[in-house]
């Protein structure tokens, strides 16, 4: 049991996996603080609005932060758009690479082609 966990523990796409979600998470923390220092200050700037004020709209009472779902939203395409340009797309092409450089196996020939090939050299050996 412990020699199948080792296996698949040290398998390396669980240390790809676990390598990508710390790099993910990490990218993620640059993205939110990029979309807190330049986005929310925009969308206070276009909205005209300062403080708690920008970026929502009051109904009762009730505030509804739309800047917030605007800012998560582009902070979401950034890093879809970072993780499938930097790590989905080269390893797409560096796998149809390797399949490229790959040599399909030869086939085995086939019983009729074996017994074709012996009656051949039959045929070859036989005196004229």
């Amino acid at each position: 049991m412990l020699k199948g966990f080792r296996d698949f523990v040290l398998r390396g796409n669980v240390v790809d996996l676990a390598v990508g979600v710390v790099i993910g998470a990490a990218f993620g923390n640059v993205v939110t603080a990029f979309t807190k220092a330049f986005l929310d200050p925009l969308i206070r700037l276009l909205t005209g609005g300062t403080g708690e004020v920008a970026g929502k709209f009051m109904v009762n009472g009730i505030a509804f932060d739309w800047g917030m779902f605007v800012s998560t939203l582009i902070n979401f395409l950034l890093t879809a758009a970072v993780l499938y340009f930097f790590v989905v797309a080269p390893m797409n092409k560096a796998i149809e690479r390797l399949k490229r450089d790959e040599k399909p196996p030869v086939a085995e020939p086939s019983n009729e082609e074996k017994l074709l090939a012996e009656i051949r050299d039959a045929v070859r050996a036989r005196p004229l």
